[in-house]
């Protein structure tokens, strides 16, 4: 399986199991007269985080990183958040969660879905910023059983075309190879309810996507505007904000084209600190969303409610 995404959350000790996850299970976040909640689908625990997990920065400047953002140790926990919207025409998912394939503490986001009342026969459509397993794992079951039984798949292009061209999956390198194929199993029980999106297209009212190649070939943000209220959601063009909002030229090792990353997430943060946009991340600690402020030659992240 492609490895999971960077890490997000609160120091964990490195030797103990996983605890219950610190925070509400939902942030409820109005734009305008829609609704969207931040809805998690529990966590992982990464044991250190200083090696590995930025290519282009030292062990030593990670730490440092971490403990200028008062993190203690070298173990955190990486979350996964999915945005669901109450749109006039629907409930609206962006991403699906791990499907608990991220281990015992994942795969929550059905039973904290249904504890904010709602179902998930009621999601109408299901939108993703990319393939990468922990964001499409939540689709279906291992046994090809659709889990958004009631939902219409819209997906961007280029994501679409790299992900099922067998062509990519041959030159791909060994460790790449699982995920093509996972992403074939997890959209199969959807067949003939997908539409390819246009890059920079409308998604569906008031939802548009907003091009942050990089991360994957396709990785896509969306804006969710009513009025002149909007809200950004970013995916993973910016994981954890301690090491890559503050330094938006370090990358992890999961992105899959550094440069096109750096290139987008620094467009993205520019254009967030400018509008003052509020912004939802997929690897952030809950309520995982906040303000993007820029800070030297980075940027710095308040968190909502600060």
């Amino acid at each position: 399986m492609l490895a999971l995404p960077a890490l997000t959350l609160r120091p964990a000790a490195a030797q103990a199991p996983a605890a219950p996850q610190v925070g509400p299970a939902v942030n409820r976040i109005a734009v305008g007269n829609l609704e969207a909640l931040v809805i998690t689908d529990g966590f992982n625990v990464r044991p250190d985080v200083t090696q590995g997990l930025v290519v282009n920065a030292t062990r030593e400047q990670v730490a440092g990183q971490m403990q200028a953002a008062g993190l203690q140790g070298t173990a955190m926990q990486n979350p996964y958040n999915v945005t669901l919207v109450r749109t006039p025409r629907g409930v609206v998912l962006i991403d699906t969660g791990t499907g608990g394939a991220a281990g015992p503490q994942s795969g929550r986001l059905p039973d904290n879905m249904r504890a904010a009342g709602i179902d998930p026969a009621q999601v109408t459509t299901i939108m993703f910023t990319h393939f990468h397993g922990d964001h499409i794992g939540g689709l279906a079951t291992n046994e090809g059983r659709a889990l958004f039984p009631n939902a219409h798949l819209i997906v961007p292009d280029r994501e679409w075309a790299y992900w099922t061209d067998d062509g990519e999956a041959s030159r791909a390198p060994e460790a790449r190879r699982p995920a093509f194929a996972m992403v074939r199993r997890r959209f199969a029980p959807y067949e003939g309810k997908i539409t390819r999106l246009a890059t920079g297209a409308q998604a569906v009212p008031g939802i548009t996507s907003i091009p942050t190649n990089g991360h994957s070939p396709g990785h896509t943000s969306y804006l969710i505007a009513d009025g002149n209220a909007q809200l950004l959601v970013i995916g993973d063009a910016v994981v954890t904000p301690a090491f890559f909002v503050t330094n938006p030229d370090w990358y992890p090792v999961f992105d899959m084209d550094p440069p096109t990353a750096v290139a987008s997430r620094r467009a993205l943060l520019d254009r967030a600190a400018a509008d003052r946009l509020t912004v939802v991340g997929y690897h952030w600690d809950m309520p995982a969303a906040g303000r993007v402020e820029r800070a030297g030659s980075g940027y710095r992240l308040v968190p909502a409610g600060a």
